[in-house]
């Protein structure tokens, strides 16, 4: 598995390269286009969603992704092993030119993910994890860089939160629903110095995993390449995605590929 965490890792890097050669130039048309269900997709979610390919399908198991026409279920359902991508997760934070947008890749192993890579191609932060393994993160990564080295110089993800600050809720910077707004509401009775931060994309799993954060509830649309990596990486720390009971983990590779209300808790 750790063969395949490198693979991941390398195709996430060069796809957070890929974005940035389009994100950095000033003059850069980014092709935005909207798709069916009203969510923007630009040239630079192609070209990762290429780079990404190029890597993956190397290893020979099949991939679901949000920029690809994804197999019907009846042919999925009998995937035991899948990658699950998300080449530029927050493209509205993207257009906008805010930095919080991350390429996204997990391996999901019977409805389970086992191994997560999230990349910040704008602050050059890595975070990945792998079941058995824990969770890591590096930053200053670059695309010259070999996947042992960026590995060997990483550092372990601490199970155990921040006592030194108050207590933080993670909220979605484009998606703050009034159901989220009634859970901060809720927690602020118990915590009442909580504070909130907004993020975009996945990272906001990562502040919850990386300790910066508390609880992270998200009682809005997500899809399973929105949160596969992310989920993949708070289990392999030992945190995980539930659904609001705080029991039930998120399941992947459904017939529907919508995800239901769920909380990342420390």
């Amino acid at each position: 598995m750790e063969s395949l965490l490198g693979t991941a890792i390398k195709a996430a890097v060069q796809a957070g390269n890929g974005i940035m050669e389009i994100y950095s130039d000033e003059n850069a048309d980014f092709g935005v286009e909207m798709k069916s269900d009203n969510s923007p997709l630009t040239i630079a979610d192609r070209k990762s969603d290429g780079i990404i390919a190029s890597y993956l399908s190397k290893t020979g198991i099949p991939l679901l992704g949000e920029e690809i026409k994804n197999s019907p279920y009846e042919e999925r359902k009998n995937w035991n092993l899948l990658w699950v991508v998300d080449p530029l997760d927050g493209t509205k934070e993207f257009i906008k030119r805010n930095g919080e947008f991350t390429v996204n890749i997990a391996l999901v192993e019977n409805s389970a993910p086992i191994l997560g890579v999230i990349y910040v191609p704008a602050k050059n932060t890595l975070y990945f994890g792998l079941s058995g393994f824990g969770s890591r993160m590096a930053e200053n990564v670059s695309a010259r860089e070999s996947c042992d080295d960026i590995m060997a110089r990483s550092r372990q993800m601490p199970p155990g939160g921040n006592s030194c600050r108050p207590y933080t809720v993670v909220a979605s910077r484009s998606h703050l629903s009034p159901e989220t707004e009634a859970f901060i509401a809720e927690r602020k009775k118990v915590y009442p110095d909580l504070v909130t931060v907004s993020a975009g994309s996945s990272l906001k799993i990562c502040l919850v995993c990386e300790g910066k954060a508390d609880v992270y509830p998200r009682f809005a649309p997500t899809m399973e390449w929105d949160t596969a990596a992310g989920d993949a990486i708070a289990r392999a720390m030992g945190l995980r995605c539930t659904l609001p009971d705080g029991i039930t983990p998120l399941s992947y590779n459904k017939a529907e590929l919508r995800n239901p209300w769920f909380v990342v808790e420390r």
